[in-house]
């Protein structure tokens, strides 16, 4: 999208998160299922949240726009997202609604079973969203794991989708596709990730979610249709492989580097965060017009933070590990 940035100089850096913030409630005993484990492990959570999470280990500026209860456990997520730097100005508290929860067990086959008690976090409306200042921001994160689903968020995420067009701020988009929440309404989640794909400036998908919003059999005929039906610059995370670049019509491989993955949790939102965070100083027609070559090396850094993250059990834990010294 050839837009040009008519932000002032000074506002450039801060990037917004916009999505739900939840607790995770890991169950501990290796391959029981939610109904037979016993133990359980809380961690904050939630991609965009995560995102955010990574940005601010990092050293950026950025802000979450989401909701929570009046509970312990929205008091445990502002106070986590403080410790690591994230503004909670736009972390709301809703009186009428318990904190989300995704509890989750490793099965012996590999195979998740999850359960999702949704609460506060559908609740962020497009009138509250609208009270958010967008000309603090230079980028704008949607990660739309819940944000697809039917409740206000669903509005407000259209809603500031256009409002930060109107506003030329950046926009990156993970759709963060979870069977386990869609089950049998895939069609609508594919529909609104594409009125996101159409618009923003930056996607990243995984390689079965290529696969799965472009109706593709393989990975070469999806990064045919992403190429022709959008204009934004997209990744392509490949796991141990690397994350696969499209950029002015063309694609190329960006190799990760070898580790010892402990958990895969959060790589991807540490993908995103590292790659925003790099882009964050930078005005819209200055990111639009970085080179091939620079975009390569801002995939190499962010592929780093990806595979790092891998080393540690747990998202947050492996953030408090991410500097910027791991783009050395």
């Amino acid at each position: 999208m050839n837009v040009v940035s008519n932000k002032p100089a000074e506002m450039k850096g801060k990037i917004l998160c916009i999505g739900e913030a939840l607790i995770d409630m890991i169950c501990t005993d290796k391959g029981k299922s939610l109904s037979d484990g016993n133990n359980f492990l809380k961690k904050a959570g939630g991609a965009p949240t995560n995102v955010a999470a990574a940005i601010a280990a990092l050293g950026g500026n950025v802000e979450l726009a989401a909701k929570v209860g009046i509970d312990p456990f929205g008091k445990h997520l502002i106070e986590v997202m403080q410790d690591f730097g994230i503004s909670t100005k736009y972390v709301l508290q809703d009186e009428h609604y318990f904190t989300t929860f995704a509890f989750v067990s490793l099965m012996e086959n590999g195979e998740r079973d999850f359960y999702f008690n949704r609460g506060a976090d559908r609740q962020l409306s497009l009138e509250e969203v609208d009270n958010i200042n967008l000309d603090e921001f230079s980028i704008i994160h949607f990660g739309s794991a819940t944000g697809f689903l039917p409740g206000p968020l669903q509005a407000a995420y259209q809603g500031l989708l256009q409002k930060a067009l109107s506003k030329n701020i950046f926009i990156s988009f993970d759709p963060n596709f979870r069977q386990l929440l869609f089950k049998t309404e895939t069609k609508t989640f594919i529909d609104q990730s594409w009125n996101f794909l159409k618009y923003c400036h930056f996607f990243k998908v995984s390689d079965d979610e290529a696969l799965l919003i472009t109706g593709a059999s393989n990975l070469a005929d999806a990064v045919t249709i992403l190429l022709e039906k959008t204009t934004g610059i997209f990744a392509i995370t490949l796991g141990k492989e690397g994350t696969m670049l499209g950029l002015n019509k063309k694609t190329v491989v960006v190799p990760s580097i070898p580790v010892k993955p402990v958990d895969t949790t959060g790589a991807g939102d540490a993908f995103v965060g590292a790659l925003l965070y790099q882009l964050s100083d930078k005005s819209l027609d200055q990111i639009l017009s970085l080179s091939e070559i620079e975009w390569h090396q801002t995939v190499v850094n962010a592929n780093k933070a990806g595979a790092r993250t891998c080393e540690y059990m747990g998202a947050m834990e492996a953030f408090t590990h991410l500097t910027t010294d791991i783009f050395k």
